[in-house]
């Protein structure tokens, strides 16, 4: 179980002690992975008409940020040529 790969992932060691630091770093960890989301959101029962409207959302959210990553990321390419070059 120790060599598990999403085991190894969530393990944070404590340096000389130092706890509160891997708290965060730990807290840090699950936030990435929307562990501390998913408790939340299950503690509380949730229609079913609005986990599908925050389904549709979050599916949207996630084709946004994606295709606005690409173009930051096309515009922000540092081998493009120079449009104005006589300016």
């Amino acid at each position: 179980m120790a060599n598990h790969l999403r085991f190894v992932g969530r393990t944070v060691m404590v340096q000389n002690g130092n706890v509160e630091a891997a708290y965060g770093v730990l807290n840090r960890i699950l936030a990435q992975d929307g562990v501390a989301e998913a408790v939340r959101r299950s503690r509380y029962y949730e229609k079913p008409s609005r986990a599908r409207r925050r389904r549709a959302f979050e599916a949207c959210r996630r084709v946004y940020c994606g295709e606005m990553g690409r173009r930051i990321a096309f515009l922000a390419r540092s081998s493009r040529q120079d449009p104005w070059l006589g300016c």
